[in-house]
């Protein structure tokens, strides 16, 4: 990756994570000065103050310098797939996405038992202010309670909501329910 290249994905990369230069400056201990030459590529920094920069952004330098993104295409195989969830609580997801630090978007596939869901009324939120979360019913039905109101939905329905507020989802059908859940971290505007 030439000089240019660093400096500009240096960047993005601090103002997609709403960053001041100031701010990466005290994540990294790297000077606002040297941040800046390096961002309009008027340096090249050392290895050591890149891996600096990197643990700044929450990136390995090899994610930084994209030493381990090939061709910019990343595919997670099935039997990649991080799982979570519990069995014993019904609930099981796989997320879809790569684990890249800084993505901004999360895709999961869900399975919720007949009666399961996938948390409770008094759970608090889990996602950051101004997450939005959309859910698509591939099979079943599913209720969301977002805010203690239910809004039930069929297989093929949709929904977008603000994930930064109390919610959860319920299957309160008799058969298996799958949906898939799209994540999208801190983007609502007020």
């Amino acid at each position: 990756m030439q000089n240019g290249a660093v400096g500009s994905r240096v960047k993005h990369l601090r103002e997609s994570m709403q960053l001041s230069l100031r701010d990466l400056a005290v994540r990294t201990g790297v000077s606002a000065p040297m941040l800046s030459q390096v961002e309009r590529g008027e340096t090249s920094p050392t290895l050591a103050v890149a891996e600096r920069i990197a643990g700044g952004l929450d990136l390995s330098l090899s994610q930084l310098l994209r030493l381990d993104e090939g061709d910019g295409v990343s595919v997670v195989r099935s039997d990649r797939r991080r799982h979570g969830g519990a069995s014993r609580s019904g609930h099981a997801y796989e997320i879809v996405t790569p684990p890249f630090p800084g993505l901004r978007a999360e895709v999961s596939e869900h399975t919720l038992a007949p009666g399961a869901a996938t948390g409770g009324p008094d759970d608090p939120p889990i996602h950051e202010a101004g997450s939005r979360e959309t859910v698509l019913v591939l099979s079943g039905g599913l209720r969301l309670v977002c805010g203690g109101v239910g809004h039930d939905l069929a297989e093929g329905d949709a929904v977008t909501f603000d994930a930064d507020l109390p919610h959860h989802l319920e299957n309160p059908t008799a058969g298996e329910t799958r949906f898939i859940a799209v994540m999208a971290a801190g983007l609502r505007r007020s």
